[in-house]
């Protein structure tokens, strides 16, 4: 899937990725390292990297967008779908949300009907290259309609909720981002 419209407004083009970890970049041991999948659902499921390593791979190309305006054109991003990792746990009917957890206490959530979209996935590979640290290793959601602040790295949980909850940067304290961050529609701050 490539993308091919235009930049959204309020955004400019750079040729080079800012780097964010407000929590710091975690180590990761990857022997250890699993993601689980909890909250509204019938099957709780945990994933090793090789569990998912072996999962049938999606490739997309999209321009990635930070709410701070700058963007990446063309992105190439290689995983797996977000809507089959969650549906091996078979959400709930009522499931309206979906929370990252991540190694470094990151915390970001987004609709249920985001996770499921056709684009949205877990990312292994950025630009046919193994995530780095710093980009997200071991993996990273990538949600190419929302701002990149709900594309959460060093993913190791995904908790399926009913209702609303702040994750990091949604909390009044940390800048009051807005609930979706919906990209085609300049959704940045929630004030």
């Amino acid at each position: 899937m490539i993308n091919d419209k235009k930049i959204p407004p309020g955004q400019y083009y750079s040729n080079k990725w800012t780097i964010y970890a407000s929590l710091g970049i975690p180590k990761i041991d990857i022997e250890n390292w699993n993601l689980e999948i909890t909250g509204n659902i019938e099957k709780k499921n945990k994933f090793t990297y090789k569990n998912i390593e072996d999962l049938s791979k999606n490739i997309i190309i999209e321009d990635f967008h930070c709410v701070t305006r700058w963007s990446i054109e063309k992105v190439k991003w290689e995983g797996i779908k977000l809507r089959d990792i969650i549906n091996k746990s078979k959400p709930k009917k009522d499931s309206e949300y979906v929370m990252f957890h991540c190694n470094d206490g990151y915390t970001t959530i987004i609709p249920f009907s985001d996770a499921i979209e056709e684009k949205s996935i877990i990312a292994l590979k950025i630009n046919d290259e193994e995530l780095s640290i710093e980009q997200g290793f071991p993996i990273r959601a990538v949600i190419p309609q929302l701002y990149g602040w709900k594309s959460a790295k060093w993913l190791n949980k995904i908790e399926i909720l009913t209702k609303y909850q702040d994750g990091f940067w949604e909390l009044e304290e940390h800048g009051g981002y807005h609930n979706i961050g919906r990209v085609d529609n300049e959704e940045r701050f929630k004030y």
